[in-house]
């Protein structure tokens, strides 16, 4: 059994893509180092529409990733092969699902309630996550995984470092490589975990509320009515 981060930034900002460059391995050796410290046996990097290698230390595993922004929200796609580089809201959510097969790699709809419309998409998805930022949602996203049909991952969506495995996966599976996660992830051989220490517990609060202000959170349809204006809402094909 392994604990493994399945959702992780290299960087903490955005639109500089010159600056980011130069930051990534920094902010990937703090994001190392902060996963060691708290127990995890590996993470993903998932940064926003690209995927870039990175020198890893021979005690830790990092499965390949990339978080795409898809036109109806966000998707993981993790694995052996995934895409280096995607042009933001090109893909629907079923090609960037469809690209993540052809490529070996497990498709999983990421943070389901937050500028998100993903979810409502009938699309071979393989799993769903509970996003660290806001794990209130659990039994929302509970409720659509028994709908789906579909296993849970935990990832904390770190962008600063001592973010990560505010949530995190536990995987069942007799060696940690990108090949073994998929199938894992895609035999529900996998758990959420939520850690709820601190700086989890002040740290929460802060993201609800920049969240909710920005209009970004979206409650489930049979609990109230949503808020906000997600990606794709108008939309009418997914």
């Amino acid at each position: 059994m392994f604990a493994i981060d399945l959702h992780s930034h290299t960087r903490f900002f955005h639109g500089r893509p010159r600056l980011g460059e130069f930051y990534d391995p920094t902010g990937f050796r703090m994001l190392v180092w902060a996963a060691k410290r708290r127990g995890l046996h590996g993470l993903a990097t998932t940064n926003h529409d690209y995927y870039r290698q990175f020198e890893t230390p021979d005690d830790f595993v990092v499965i390949p990733g990339i978080e795409v922004t898809t036109t109806r929200g966000h998707v993981l796609v993790i694995g052996p092969d995934p895409p280096k580089e995607m042009r933001p809201e090109t893909l629907t959510p079923r090609e960037t699902v469809d690209l993540a097969h052809e490529r070996d790699c497990a498709a999983i709809i990421a943070h389901p309630y937050r500028n998100s419309t993903v979810r409502d998409v009938d699309a071979p998805f393989d799993a769903i996550e509970i996003n660290g930022k806001h794990p209130r949602t659990r039994p929302w996203v509970e409720h659509l995984a028994r709908g789906h049909d579909l296993p849970m991952t935990g990832g904390s969506d770190a962008h600063y470092p001592f973010e990560v495995g505010r949530a995190f996966t536990t995987v069942d599976t007799t060696e940690l490589t990108p090949e073994s996660v998929v199938a894992a992830i895609r035999d529900g051989r996998i758990e959420a975990q939520v850690g709820h220490g601190f700086p989890n517990g002040l740290l929460r609060p802060a993201y609800r509320k920049i969240h909710e202000w920005k209009g970004y959170l979206d409650k489930p349809e049979w609990l109230t009515p949503g808020v906000g204006a997600p990606p794709g809402e108008q939309e009418n094909q997914p």
